[in-house]
């Protein structure tokens, strides 16, 4: 009953900050935002085109899973767009402070999923994607809410430059770990095999997650089998949620050629 409530009031704390933003905003229209508009960079063309594909999937009427990072950013702010110009009409369930923030700016209704409880499709980046459509997410230190959304989605549609790309997953999988758990965890995932380090920040203070854990990374090389290890992890006390995700069914593909990029849609 008290997480219940914890997770409650934390809830009305958020639905109280986008209140306020939406009264902030009402006379000021969202101003460009430098992450999302930097044209110049390839990276970033490649990026928009993805995260304008997924958003094109959204139909008028559907709730929304609001993804975190670069290219889910692209998303929110395609979306936002969409309402202004087509009228359309969804509710967004954000997956982190971060999303929450960046729907409000593009004036992207929000909702939880205490209200409704099945999201008709979510929308999400990824750090790596592998030829089987397995992911590792994480890098934003989401991944615990924006694995929740997933599983709660009809349909959930990833988008990724072609960087992100890889035939075999190899990248540090994230752990969202409980601040006492972690020497056990760590100790834990070394016997495993991989390499584990507490994540901070560039001025080395912890990284913290919006749920007030901790984030450890642990590099297992290249993954034989995501299925099998994600089922390892799972079962480790301690564990929140780890970064890999598996059984993908949509992953949109920019791939840049010259000044613009193409988007090919990968399913399983």
């Amino acid at each position: 009953m008290a997480y219940l409530t914890q997770s409650y009031s934390s809830i009305v704390l958020l639905d109280l900050i986008a209140s306020l933003l939406r009264k902030r905003d009402k006379i000021e229209m969202p101003k460009p935002d430098p992450i999302i508009c930097s044209p110049m960079e390839p990276s970033h063309i490649a990026k928009e085109a993805a995260g304008r594909s997924i958003a094109e999937m959204v139909e008028d009427g559907m709730v929304v899973g609001l993804g975190t990072g670069t290219t889910a950013a692209r998303a929110i702010a395609h979306l936002g767009r969409r309402i202004v110009d087509e009228g359309l009409s969804i509710a967004g369930v954000p997956t982190s402070h971060q999303s929450m923030l960046l729907a409000v700016k593009h004036r992207v209704p929000l909702t939880t999923l205490y209200e409704h409880k099945i999201v008709d499709i979510a929308l999400d980046g990824a750090d790596q994607v592998d030829a089987h459509l397995n992911l590792i997410k994480g890098g934003g230190g989401a991944h615990t809410r924006e694995k929740i959304v997933a599983r709660s989605a009809r349909r959930f549609c990833v988008a990724v430059d072609a960087s992100k790309l890889a035939p075999r997953l190899n990248l540090p999988v994230p752990l969202e770990v409980l601040p006492v758990a972690c020497p056990l965890v760590q100790n834990e995932v070394n016997q495993m095999g991989a390499t584990v380090k507490l994540r901070q920040s560039e001025k080395n203070s912890v990284s913290v997650t919006d749920q007030g854990n901790l984030i450890l990374d642990a590099d297992f090389g290249f993954i034989k089998d995501p299925e099998k290890l994600a089922n390892e992890l799972s079962t480790i006390t301690g564990v929140v949620e780890h970064g890999i995700f598996v059984d993908v069914s949509e992953v949109h593909v920019a791939t840049l050629a010259g000044k613009a990029a193409s988007v090919e849609v990968l399913t399983r």
